[in-house]
């Protein structure tokens, strides 16, 4: 038998564990997605729909994922959209608009195995309401064949 102050100790613990792990259903803020594997960057002119620099970035799961066609749980996709800044000697990343998040979790999401979340400007707060991220789940399904992600990795 433990005394009562371990016990006391590891009931602390263990709520601790329980406050900061995520909820069910939700993909967290992708800390240092920045450091991760840069998939590819694309620039949409300013003034069109979803315009501005986009960037894919992906962690070493993911990365998996690319090289063989199927991204294992685990795998996080991270597109960092930019605003645009143009001067008449050069086009350049402006400030933050979101960031979109993919986390790949075939338990958390069983429909397609994964989640969505969208973080505004800096935040690092989720900004998704349910119906649009039934809308990300939507439209990514039209990538079942490729385990629902668009992006293809640049050599």
């Amino acid at each position: 038998m433990q005394p009562a102050w371990l016990l006391g100790c590891g009931s602390v613990v263990i709520l601790t564990a329980a406050f900061l792990a995520p909820p069910s259903g939700s993909v967290p803020y992708p800390e240092g997605y920045r450091h991760w594997v840069h998939v590819k960057s694309a620039l949409i002119p300013p003034g069109r729909p979803s315009g501005g620099f986009h960037h894919i970035y992906a962690n070493d799961k993911a990365l998996l994922g690319y090289q063989t066609g199927r991204f294992p749980d685990g795998s996080v996709i991270v597109y960092d959209l930019l605003d645009v800044t143009t001067t008449a000697e050069v086009t350049a990343e402006a400030s933050r608009i979101h960031i979109d998040v993919m986390r790949k979790d075939g338990t958390q999401f069983p429909d397609g195995g994964w989640g969505f979340e969208e973080f505004q400007g800096d935040s690092r707060e989720p900004s998704l309401a349910a119906k649009a991220r039934a809308a990300c789940q939507e439209c990514h399904s039209k990538q079942k064949d490729l385990d629902f992600v668009f992006s293809r990795f640049r050599e």
